[in-house]
């Protein structure tokens, strides 16, 4: 089976290539907008300029069964563009339609979005998770556009018959992560004090490791066509618990200062990062009971083996 893999030198794109190149029966072709080296043996490699309306995919989708949507205009914090939904449309939006669209014409059965929790919204109550079935409720642009991109899929699929499985991952961590988790990671290892240690929220995330898993088991699963599901580790963490439980993972003991999180946002309102406030003091929860059904898949990587992962690339590049 051929399958075409976007946004291979991604965060997600490494990690599925690599799982995936190791499947004797796939024939992988990584597409990347950048040089790619060191690919694993027998993955073939495109080289595109960008993804939007304009893209041509016509010689790269020759005989691909299969297609792993993971490039995307990502959140990008304190976005500077004048109009920033219409850029994130051009790729997220406009671009995944077109690639959809020519694969449909080559032949391509079925199409895998790797879209985004925000589709759902930013937060949910305490025990009232998100579920596949939840009536999405998008705030910021990129959210937005990854909605707008998913019901574009699904006409297309109604219109023409391509399976289109859908996939919202929540913050997704592992090897090599970067961003808050990085930043977390630092402050842990320096043993800085943290004013994190009365925080009673609770929050699903996924390991890199169970995103690829659940990616992988989607490609071929009969049972995931024309499907939506959520993904995480199967274990929803305060913030509180997740700094002791990494702080454990980097063999650093958390250093974190009970502050009542009413504090916290009202400071970080005080200071203009409400949006942070809410990341570490709101709950933001969801329910995988749907790919536990359909397609028996449950996390492959409990939550502290996967810190442990994170930490152990963590202490070996933290020099870098």
């Amino acid at each position: 089976m051929k399958v075409l893999l976007t946004g291979s030198t991604g965060f997600i794109g490494q990690a599925l290539l690599a799982r995936l190149s190791v499947q004797s029966a796939l024939d992988l072709v990584a597409i990347s907008r950048r040089p790619a080296s060191g690919l694993p043996a027998g993955v073939a490699h495109a080289q595109i300029a960008g993804i939007d309306a304009d893209t041509s995919w016509q010689s790269i989708l020759q005989d691909v069964e299969v297609v792993i949507h993971a490039a995307a205009r990502v959140h990008v914090m304190n976005d500077k563009v004048a109009d920033p939904l219409a850029e994130f449309r051009k790729v997220n939006v406009d671009g995944t339609l077109n690639l959809a669209r020519q694969a449909v014409v080559a032949g391509a059965k079925r199409f895998i979005f790797i879209s985004s929790i925000k589709v759902n919204g930013e937060s949910t109550a305490p025990g009232k998770p998100y579920s596949a079935e939840t009536q999405p409720a998008p705030v910021d642009p990129y959210g937005i556009s990854k909605l707008e991109a998913e019901l574009a899929l699904q006409a297309l699929a109604a219109e023409t018959g391509l399976e289109v499985v859908i996939i919202r991952p929540p913050l997704v961590y592992g090897p090599g992560v970067k961003a808050n988790f990085l930043s977390m990671m630092r402050w842990l290892s320096k043993g800085i004090p943290l004013p994190l240690g009365a925080i009673h929220n609770r929050r699903s995330l996924v390991a890199l490791d169970n995103l690829v898993d659940l990616i992988a088991t989607c490609i071929e699963h009969p049972a995931a066509a024309n499907q939506t599901f959520l993904v995480s580790d199967g274990e929803d963490l305060s913030t509180s618990e997740l700094l002791r439980r990494m702080g454990a993972a980097l063999g650093r003991p958390a250093r974190l200062l009970p502050v009542p999180s009413r504090l916290l946002e009202a400071g970080a309102a005080m200071l203009g990062r409400k949006a942070l406030s809410q990341r570490l003091c709101g709950s933001l929860q969801v329910d995988i009971g749907k790919a536990r059904e359909l397609l028996n898949w449950s996390p492959p990587l409990s939550v502290d083996n996967a810190l442990r992962k994170t930490a152990e690339h963590f202490l070996e590049h933290q020099t870098e």
